[in-house]
């Protein structure tokens, strides 16, 4: 069991920055992937960023790819996404979420990730 407790969500200002965190516990948090993902009103669930276990490697999305930044912190249990340039489509719930299996689903489709947080509102006005 894992469990995921995102933070640092608010309401800013297009082309300010956020630094969204998640917090994990219940297993060895070195061991397992993350990932970002956001959900719009009215839209679907889309793929934001992941990070693998060691931090070695990153993935985006496109739409977000040179203004986001996912890292990780394995000694503090703690993966952030830092966010530059926001812009007002960027306005969501953030979810972060564990990979625990690796499985054959690939970091960008969410059926991937075994736990989930609450997620955190963003809010970028015009």
């Amino acid at each position: 069991q894992v469990q995921l407790v995102e933070s640092g969500g608010g309401l800013v200002q297009a082309g300010g920055s956020l630094r969204l965190s998640c917090a994990a516990s219940g297993r060895t948090f070195s061991s397992y992937a993350m990932g970002w993902f956001r959900q719009a009103p009215g839209k679907e669930r889309e793929f934001v960023a992941a990070i693998s276990y060691s931090g070695g490697s990153t993935y985006y999305a496109d739409s977000v790819k040179g203004r986001f930044t996912i890292s990780r912190d394995n000694a503090k249990n703690t993966v952030y996404l830092q966010m530059n340039s926001l812009k007002p489509e960027d306005t969501a719930v953030y979810y972060c979420a564990a990979d625990l299996r690796s499985g054959s689903y690939s970091y960008s489709e969410d059926q991937r990730y075994d736990y989930w947080g609450q997620g955190t509102q963003v809010t970028v006005s015009s």
